[in-house]
């Protein structure tokens, strides 16, 4: 039997035997199977495994995630990041009420149509909950593909993109039933068994048939991505404290890091900072240096300086009217950035 005929094959029989069967996500409420998606794009299952309950706790459904106010929404994904994951999954939660009378679209193409849905994503909503024939295409299974067929190309053409696609489709079982387990099995081989650096190729199912084993090129496939420059941004905080711990946050913009959070007034320089201060009534000599922050994104390695001052003032003049203040015990009812979060933290509020 040819490797394209074998794949699917010997993909359900393993991960029926040998993959991950015991995740909380693993039912046909597709409400369920979208929220999980979201928060595994970009994020390891041991760090969802610890937010998905308190999601469902919260938002049993998708009524009750869609008329939340967004600021609930964000408070709970604080810590998870890429946070327009956060904002699109609370419009997607609104289209479905909107556009589809509460009930979640089946058809891959429907899915699509979702705020942060793309089609590897709405494909493994389809094939999960409703049986779809449909192939999904996230990056473990690109690696897989490209070291079971030896397949080596640039992974920013397109065109070698689309090849990838074809051939995914070429390799979905005949019956629909199997379609859960085939897309749990790309999903969990990548993860456990063909892995980037150090593949497990005496565990992997596929061990006697991969051609990248054959010729001793897993190491070099799938073919890496120029790596990106990491920038320095350097940021500097302002934290107004009132006599009872009451600190004064703005809403991020929705664009940019942070979109949507709470954060403390935040500045690219020294200048704005000092601006912003005296328009609150605190000079430069009362502002009180602390100790600097660094935080890493995923291309920009943030350098946060923090500048403190007391304020008796509940009050800001009328153009800071954008901020409100927060009192400790209440901080956890915002979503707060997690460098801020752990500043908060080293300063003792209870933030829980």
């Amino acid at each position: 039997m040819s490797p394209t005929l074998d794949f699917s094959t010997r993909l359900i029989r393993w991960q029926r035997s040998h993959g991950r069967n015991n995740l909380p996500w693993q039912v046909t409420d597709p409400y369920r199977v979208w929220l999980s998606e979201i928060m595994l794009q970009q994020t390891q299952v041991s760090t969802v495994l610890d937010y998905y309950p308190r999601f469902i706790e919260r938002f049993p459904n998708i009524q009750t995630l869609a008329h939340a106010p967004q600021d609930e929404v964000l408070s709970l994904w604080q810590g998870l990041g890429y946070y327009s994951r956060a904002r699109n999954l609370h419009k997607a939660a609104q289209q479905v009420i909107q556009d589809f009378g509460g009930t979640f679209p089946q058809t891959r193409l429907e899915l699509q149509q979702l705020c942060g849905v793309g089609r590897s994503t709405a494909a493994a909503i389809s094939a999960f909950s409703f049986r779809q024939r449909e192939t999904i295409l996230d990056g473990n299974v690109k690696r897989v593909l490209c070291r079971v067929f030896a397949l080596d190309g640039d992974p920013t053409d397109k065109k070698f993109e689309n090849s990838l696609w074809a051939l995914a489709e070429s390799l979905l079982p005949e019956k629909a039933d199997d379609m859960p387990a085939y897309t749990q099995g790309l999903m969990d081989l990548g993860a456990t068994c063909c892995k980037r650096s150090t593949p497990l190729c005496h565990q992997c199912p596929m061990a006697d048939i991969c051609q990248a084993k054959a010729q001793n090129r897993t190491h070099e496939l799938p073919r890496k991505k120029n790596t990106t420059t990491v920038k320095n941004l350097p940021l500097y905080w302002l934290i107004l404290e009132q006599a009872d711990r009451s600190l004064f946050l703005q809403k991020r913009p929705s664009s940019g890091i942070w979109g949507g959070l709470y954060c403390v007034p935040c500045f690219e320089d020294l200048h704005s900072l000092y601006r912003f201060a005296e328009q609150c009534g605190i000079s430069a000599d009362e502002l009180e240096e602390q100790a600097a922050i660094t935080h890493r994104l995923t291309h920009r390695l943030l350098l946060i300086t923090p500048f403190k001052a007391l304020t008796t003032d509940a009050a800001l003049p009328s153009e800071l009217s954008d901020g409100i203040w927060v009192n400790p015990s209440h901080l956890q009812n915002y979503g707060i950035p997690k460098p801020m979060n752990d500043y908060l933290k080293q300063k003792q509020y209870k933030l829980f």
